[in-house]
């Protein structure tokens, strides 16, 4: 059964609430607190805040004798098969204790204590509040910035490695000293080590590598999750992370991001093996109660049939699952549909070759929320192209680039969709029109055979095809070296780019309201001899600057500019260039351990792609963030 636990609205955005709830060290004061009501012969229970359900979900009270609400709208629910009753009748009743479900209780259960006898014993939330240095605004516990909080998957054994790396970006948006509480949890879900880390001065570099912390706590070998906890955050509570993972042989090597800390229903955009792959979900328990078994399930996406996983997942555990065992009649490009009832926030999947190769990516939450939006297709005279997801086209002759778009809404039941391949002069070379694909489709498309040279492929919506559009669309690409096999594959949804129009919060911004026609992309350096290249597009939905005036600003670790170059893009085209071709070496070494490069752009809105080339044939390549 899915957990019936608000995470995550679109118009509001995530529930502190939920977050406050399932932390990690509210989890253990969790346990005292049900142990001391337990000891009680009477219990009650007030919830003024309708936040009694939400705390069983992770906690089961023990059930109450009564159930007193504030609100009298709340009159008609129920807590445990009891009736909502009003708190006034709270003094009609005989019981021993009370359970006031909500933080600052004291406050709360001072507006009604003349009505109780005075040996009650009245307990609240506060008792499960996390420790008060790792709040951001104490005199308000449930703001989204006390509690903002991510996952990473963290792996150190059998010669994998991981590496999250990040800037302190928070004092862009008006913050002071900022550090982050870290736990480790390995695959049991039992705690390895818990530290907390200083972010130094604004703009430095956040490297926490999986090698240097099992060195440090001199652990044992793992794979597990990272949780971080942000203390001193302003502007949004979003944690942005690069993770690379690389391993002791020079083969392995991949890059993916943030975990996007807000748990869903389902996750779509999982690719079935190959003949030689095996595809392994790693399914993360972000939470403080166990997964029951069968609660987690995979289905071929657009078909009915779910196949369970069998096992129980224990609080804050990690467990592989293996799509050749679960699914053994898909193979790519078929795709899969994740049933995660809310369990776990966007989980990795590793794509294990019968060579030894390995990359890491994710798939993406798939909405509940949506409908068809019959105005997309009657946009075109003011908004051009409307919706475009860029993906680059790495040099054809080096490397093949497919596209496969994924249906990402539950509403979706046809994907008209079209390509536009386009060289880095910004020319459109070529269209390829998918038509109107069903849910289930099976078409992938090889953008490298249609392109000339290095340049990127824009998906829009084909309204000749369909005019089935909601503003969702995604799509994996998927890219392999001709010459070793090695692959890497990123994923992502589209947006409108470049337009002084706006429609439903497009062209969207990363921080104030739409239109966003500015740049600010991070871009680790990845350590030497490992080279670091970046792709970036300029897409353009109706018109715009005929080039981008782009500045390369080189900084240490530290967050100090060191360097500054110039780039200049044209409109719907792009760049692809390399750390360390555009900055000498002299640069990079004044630069120090843990250099990052800022691709800054205030004219308008780039999209960009980075990945670090290795030794033997291996590269990784994800899509940037910024901030």
């Amino acid at each position: 059964m899915p957990l019936r636990i608000e995470t995550f609205r679109n118009d509001i955005g995530g529930n502190a609430l939920y977050k406050a709830l399932s932390h990690p060290l509210a989890a253990e004061k969790a346990k005292t607190l049900l142990a001391k009501l337990a000891a009680h012969k009477t219990i009650a229970v007030y919830d003024p805040e309708n936040a009694a359900k939400a705390f069983s979900v992770f906690y089961p009270l023990p059930a109450p004798a009564h159930y007193f609400v504030q609100n009298l709208q709340h009159l008609g629910h129920r807590f445990r098969d009891v009736q909502a009753q009003p708190v006034t009748a709270i003094a009609d009743t005989s019981v021993t204790a009370l359970f006031v479900a909500g933080f600052d209780g004291e406050r709360k259960h001072a507006q009604i204590r003349h009505l109780l006898a005075p040996e009650v014993e009245i307990f609240s939330l506060d008792a499960i509040r996390v420790p008060a240095e790792l709040l951001t605004i104490p005199a308000r516990y449930l703001s989204p910035l006390n509690f903002a909080t991510n996952f990473a998957f963290f792996r150190d054994e059998a010669g994998h490695h991981t590496r999250l790396t990040t800037a302190n970006y928070w004092p862009r948006y008006g913050a002071g000293k900022v550090s982050l509480w870290c736990r480790l949890f390995d695959a049991d879900g039992r705690t390895l080590a818990t530290w907390t880390q200083d972010c130094g001065g604004p703009e430095s570099s956040l490297v926490i590598d999986s090698r240097e912390v099992r060195e440090r706590y001199n652990l044992p070998a793992f794979t597990g999750q990272l949780f971080i906890h942000v203390i001193g955050a302003a502007g949004h509570d979003i944690v942005k992370y690069a993770l690379d993972t690389y391993g002791d042989a020079k083969n392995v090597l991949s890059a993916t991001h943030d975990a996007n800390s807000w748990p869903a229903d389902f996750y779509a955009g999982l690719p079935a093996p190959t003949a030689d792959e095996d595809v392994v979900l790693w399914v993360q328990n972000s939470h403080p109660t166990p997964i029951p078994a069968n609660d987690i399930g995979v289905a071929c996406m657009g078909l009915d049939e779910i196949t369970r996983f069998p096992e129980t997942i224990a609080p804050f555990a990690t467990q592989p699952v293996h799509m050749r065992d679960l699914l053994p009649q898909l193979s790519w490009p078929d795709q899969i549909e994740i049933h995660a009832g809310k369990h776990i926030v966007r989980p990795r999947y590793e794509v294990v070759s019968r060579n030894g190769r390995s990359r890491i990516a994710h798939p993406n939450v798939e909405r509940t929320d949506l409908a068809a939006d019959v105005m997309l297709a009657k946009l075109g005279p003011y908004m051009g192209k409307g919706h475009i997801l860029p993906g680059a086209i790495l040099p054809p002759d080096v490397f093949v680039t497919e596209v496969l778009p994924t249906p990402m809404s539950s509403a979706q039941r046809r994907l008209p969709v079209k390509a536009l391949i386009f060289d880095s002069e910004g020319a459109c070379v070529a269209e390829h029109r998918f038509g109107a694909m069903s849910r289930s489709h099976r078409v992938v498309l090889d953008a490298s055979a249609l392109a000339r040279s290095t340049g990127h492929v824009e998906l829009i919506y084909d309204f000749e095809a369909d005019d089935d559009a909601d503003g969702w669309l995604h799509a994996l690409f998927r890219y392999r070296d001709r010459a070793s096999g090695h692959a890497a594959e990123t994923s992502f949804g589209s947006h409108m780019f470049n337009t002084p129009l706006t429609w439903r919060g497009e062209p969207q911004s990363y921080s104030g309201s739409p239109p966003g026609l500015s740049t600010r992309l991070f871009l680790r350096v990845a350590p030497s001899p490992l080279r670091t290249f970046c792709h970036l597009i300029y897409p353009v939905s109706q018109s715009w600057h005929a080039h981008s005036t782009t500045s390369l600003l080189l900084r240490n670790s530290a967050g100090e500019d060191i360097a500054q170059r110039e780039l200049r893009i044209p409109a719907s085209g792009s760049n692809l260039w390399c750390v360390q071709d555009v900055f000498d070496e002299a640069l990079l070494a004044d630069a120090g351990p843990h250099p990052y490069v800022i691709v800054r752009d205030e004219t308008c809105r780039l999209f960009g792609y980075h990945g670090v080339e290795g030794e033997e044939g291996s590269f990784s390549l994800d899509h940037m963030f910024g901030f």
